[in-house]
């Protein structure tokens, strides 16, 4: 019998992958956005042997307690933790008169930023190497979008890496400001200042 992903082609829940006879034959771990996976499915009577990639990957996904319950519904407490984290350190960095900006307009550090609530009064702005993003405003919180010229023009005390998965670059890109006391904050997987 082929591996198969769970739920892929496989069970009543995939009816569109059951009406085309599709199963997963191939797959690709990537570094994309922290880690990504490119699945590759082919006709269920294709003759092909599904790749030993396909087994490592629910070997592993079964190792880190992928296919247990308990490992989903430990997700809202820990989501909780990261919000509740990153509200609680911006308010404190607020009241003790801290300037703080943030780095990275990006969809996953959107979301957490309006997940958490959170607007320009705790966030005045983030900056953005990209031209087409500046003078533009992040969707639900309108935090403005700067260019990276402004931490440099206006330091502020700590810079908010909001593409997390990143921040070793974006620190490496933005060393001067380190060497200027300027600190950087990271909300994922848990609040991380340096």
């Amino acid at each position: 019998m082929q591996p198969r992903l769970p739920g892929f082609a496989a069970t009543p829940r995939t009816a569109d992958a059951q009406a085309q006879a599709l199963r997963l034959w191939d797959v690709e771990q990537l570094p994309t956005h922290g880690g990504s996976l490119r699945l590759y499915a082919i006709h269920a009577g294709d003759p092909r042997r599904t790749t030993a990639a396909v087994a490592e990957l629910l070997a592993t996904e079964q190792t880190q307690g992928l296919r247990d319950l308990a490992t989903y519904q430990g997700f809202q407490p820990r989501a909780n933790r990261v919000k509740n984290d990153l509200l609680a350190h911006l308010i404190e960095q607020q009241r003790a008169g801290r300037r703080i900006a943030a780095y990275g307009a990006v969809a996953k550090g959107n979301a957490l930023l309006n997940y958490a609530g959170i607007k320009p009064d705790l966030l005045p702005y983030v900056c953005d190497a990209a031209p087409a993003k500046q003078g533009k405003f992040l969707p639900g919180s309108h935090i403005p979008i700067r260019p990276p010229a402004s931490l440099r023009d206006e330091p502020p005390d700590e810079v908010l890496i909001l593409p997390w998965n990143i921040a070793g670059e974006v620190k490496a890109q933005l060393s001067d400001l380190a060497e200027r006391g300027v600190r950087f904050v990271t909300a994922v997987p848990s609040l991380n200042i340096s």
